[in-house]
């Protein structure tokens, strides 16, 4: 008999009537020994994360501080790993199954925070604070002894936060660079918030204005850019941004730079400033070429700063989630999944939680082929969950399918819900089984923003799908502009079983016309 059995059995007991004699006690124990206590036995078989995907902490020699900016597979196999500290680190074995498999090898150093790595015709692609290097070893001892500089048009003050993350090569073998303000605010340097792409023969295009605070930048499968930037000043909460060209993405800082010729050339005239108060989309209602956040991380519920991107291109290696982007939180120390459709030819969408319990601050990723997510973090400089100062972690699909939801699109009148396995119909067609609320941010030039305007809308119903994987929600009045967080407490699986995360965060900056 279990320990948590016997306590329930004796707390049961002693709650008991004093009047009844000791024999009618006893048998009605014996009855609740056989019926047993629901909650723990429930709660004992509730799947978590690590059932479906599992997760690897790869063991870092203590010799090497690890705090990895960007992570690229190798055709040998190996991962190259490049560092905040300004290493590149070749990762031999990096998929076995032990955590104490793969061995390192440094690559090359001397470089300066280098936040993106990508490897092509046998040279390793950096993206440093400065400028994009190109490494080669030419000797074949396993070292970097060839640096070249790629493009440095770009300046840097000696500012701590003027990041530079760069990305893998588009479709048309460029690599765009984000490139964060100088202190997070101003723009003291040329380029300082904003993204440029650098062409396969080393040339610069001003690409898009508006980045404030970048903590990652990745391609979603159809190859448009997207970065994620953190809350501050124009940002009331971290986003998810759509880099078009020619477009301004939401700080105005960096908008000094319009007066430079080639500036002029590639983006135009400056665009208006915005209404510091004001809201996302009252603001792009005004501006043509500001394109707000497709999705909002609400600040405390999703994390505290976003940060890599990845895409899910495997064919279901990885899981149920093909197309779908994975955003980290270095904050947190966790992944987010997002579903992106588009509303009037923009971007938008909702945000889930998916993987928790990474071993820093996650930072670098990269989705293999094989289907397997590698997360390197670093807590230098700012706090994290994960408690090592650098790691490397490795998660994949065990095969078993999780009970999620799958997507959340916008209707006219309400949403679409998907999941991942078939519902229970009676519960995902009761009403009561969702909780709906909604709130924006204020896009203002002072620091973040607390939730304002809150609406709590009634859902009308909720009409099961013939497939059973399916609900139509219908909702009595949508707020455009605001975040949607609906809460799927009540829904069961056709088995029973709960969602393994039961919350959606929809960032509704356009409501459809029609479905």
């Amino acid at each position: 008999m279990s320990d948590v059995l016997i306590e329930w059995i004796v707390g049961t007991a002693s709650t008991l009537p004093r009047g009844m004699t000791f024999r009618r006690t006893w048998l009605l124990v014996a009855c609740l020994i056989c019926a047993g206590p629901p909650s723990a036995v429930a709660d004992d078989d509730k799947p978590v994360e690590n059932d479906f995907y599992k997760m690897i902490s790869i063991d870092i020699p203590k010799e090497i501080l690890l705090e990895a900016g960007g992570i690229e597979l190798l055709p040998s196999g190996q991962l190259a790993v490049c560092t905040r500290r300004g290493e590149v680190w070749l990762v031999d074995q990096p998929f076995g199954e032990s955590a104490t498999d793969p061995t390192f090898t440094r690559f090359a150093h001397g470089l300066h925070e280098a936040l993106g790595i990508v490897n092509r015709d046998g040279w390793l692609y950096v993206t440093q604070r400065g400028e994009v290097t190109r490494l080669k070893d030419t000797n074949g001892d396993g070292k970097a002894d060839l640096y070249e500089t790629v493009n440095d048009d770009w300046q840097i003050s000696g500012d701590y936060h003027e990041y530079a993350f760069g990305s893998r090569f588009d479709h048309q073998g460029n690599i765009w660079v984000v490139l964060c303000l100088t202190g997070s605010f101003s723009s003291e340097c040329k380029y300082r918030g904003w993204c440029l792409r650098i062409t396969p023969d080393g040339k610069s295009i001003p690409t898009c204005s508006g980045i404030r605070s970048p903590g990652g930048i990745g391609m979603n499968a159809e190859g448009e850019m997207f970065y994620t930037d953190n809350q501050g000043p124009w940002n009331g909460t971290c986003g998810l941004k759509l880099l078009e060209p020619g477009k301004f993405v939401g700080h105005p800082g960096g908008n000094r730079w319009y007066d430079l010729p080639e500036v002029v050339k590639a983006m135009g005239p400056r665009p208006k400033e915005p209404e510091s108060g004001s809201r996302f989309m009252v603001e792009a209602a005004k501006i043509p070429e500001y394109e707000p956040s497709a999705v909002l991380f609400p600040y405390g519920k999703m994390g505290k700063s976003a940060s890599g991107i990845v895409c899910d291109t495997t064919s279901g290696k990885f899981g149920p989630f093909q197309n779908q982007m994975f955003v980290g939180d270095q904050s947190d120390s966790t992944v987010m999944r997002c579903f992106l459709e588009k509303v009037d030819g923009h971007y938008q969408g909702a945000c889930f939680r998916f993987r928790e319990g990474f071993t820093s601050g996650s930072l670098g990723m990269l989705m293999t082929d094989r289907g397997s997510l590698f997360v390197g973090g670093t807590n230098r400089g700012w706090g994290s969950r994960g408690t090592k100062p650098g790691s490397l972690d490795r998660i994949y699909w065990t095969g078993k399918m999780p009970f999620e939801i799958h997507e959340m699109r916008a209707k006219p009148d309400g949403f679409e819900l998907t999941f991942t396995q078939p519902v229970d119909s009676k519960t995902a067609g009761d009403v009561h089984s969702y909780q709906l609320q909604t709130y924006g941010y204020i896009y203002q030039s002072t620091y973040g923003s607390p939730e304002v305007d809150q609406t709590h809308p009634t859902i009308v119903s909720a009409t099961v799908g013939p497939d059973n994987k399916s609900v139509r929600l219908v909702v009595d009045t949508l707020k455009a502009g605001n975040i949607h967080e609906l809460i799927v407490d009540g829904l069961r699986s056709a088995n029973g079983q709960s969602l393994l995360h039961k919350e959606a965060f929809y960032t509704l900056n356009r409501i459809p016309k029609s479905n």
